[in-house]
């Protein structure tokens, strides 16, 4: 029976970044798959340059998310000093944007979610580079500071990795949100979905739909990522 490493994303507000056009930053009602595995880098403290680090995150594990907890979308407007865009150019950091002796001033929308509560479950394909504990450490004790989606947004519980032995990734879930510490900051009554990758639906298990994400992580560094075809399991809240 394969071991699936669960753990928490619950916060006040994240922000769940949809397909960034112009000065609208929306936000999905689920974490993208890359969302997640780069915080798992963050906690693990890989730098983002190192391409292969994030490359064997990306190739060599599975994730599954239940949606325990998803509150109203907030909207931010707000102004931004930003300078033109440069022909073959990429500001690096928002210190460089701000060096920059032509700044414009723009009007920005942020999306955010409040009152959120996610539950991951983690495992292994193949010959994973790091160990399940190894990871469950780097959450307990991360590294670089974790954050839902944008740096505004910090984690309102801790993160508590559990480790589950089950039949599948669904199942696991299931178990952590009948013991996860967060199980009284959900309502019992509400509906849940899992998602995860269309290849690892369990047998047996009909999803409710598939949807197209761009959120599989191509460069971590350039910021490029593919499509994934994403299933959407319906299933019941933890009694």
């Amino acid at each position: 029976m394969p071991t699936y490493l669960t753990f928490a994303l619950a916060a006040p507000i994240g922000a769940m970044g949809d397909l960034a056009v112009g000065e609208r930053r929306s936000s999905w009602d689920r974490p993208g798959r890359s969302a997640v595995l780069g915080l798992i880098a963050a906690c693990l403290g890989l730098d983002r340059a190192d391409e292969a680090a994030h490359r064997d995150l990306e190739q060599g594990y599975g994730l599954a998310m239940r949606i325990e907890r998803l509150g109203p979308l907030l909207a931010d407007y707000h102004t931004a000093q930003v300078p033109p865009r440069r022909r073959n150019h990429r500001f690096a950091t928002r210190a460089e944007e701000l060096a920059a002796d032509d700044l414009e001033t723009i009007l920005s929308r942020r999306d955010y979610r409040a009152d959120l509560v996610v539950l991951c479950a983690l495992w292994p394909r193949g010959s994973a580079r790091w160990t399940l504990d190894a990871v469950a450490d780097a959450l307990t004790a991360p590294h670089f500071a974790p954050y839902f989606g944008r740096k505004a947004c910090p984690l309102g519980l801790p993160m508590k990795p559990m480790l589950f032995a089950h039949d599948d990734p669904v199942a696991a879930l299931a178990a952590r949100a009948a013991e996860g510490p967060e199980r009284g900051f959900v309502s019992k009554s509400q509906p849940r979905e899992v998602v995860l990758d269309r290849a690892d639906v369990p047998a047996g298990m009909q999803p409710s739909r598939i949807e197209l994400r761009r959120d599989a992580l191509v460069s971590r560094a350039r910021w490029q990522f593919a499509l994934r075809e994403e299933a959407v399991i319906a299933v019941g809240p933890a009694s």
